[in-house]
């Protein structure tokens, strides 16, 4: 009971990449998509860490991004 019902949170987190592309015909350059995927990736550790995404931007935007502490 206390496993996620899925443990494949690395897919989950590229599939919106994939999704953006195929829907909209985003992400034309590489600049762009390596972009998307640094703010998404930062984002879902963020989220990891029960920062919220908005937090997360809102700090980042201020000049004091919120970065994890390793172990």
């Amino acid at each position: 009971p206390r496993a996620p019902f899925t443990t494949n949170s690395a897919g989950r987190t590229l599939r919106m990449g994939k999704l953006r592309i195929t829907v909209s015909a985003c992400l034309r350059s590489t600049a762009g998509a390596a972009e998307f995927c640094s703010i998404r990736s930062s984002l879902a550790t963020a989220a990891r860490h029960g920062i919220s995404g908005l937090d997360a931007l809102t700090r980042a935007f201020q000049g004091s991004p919120w970065i994890p502490e390793t172990g």
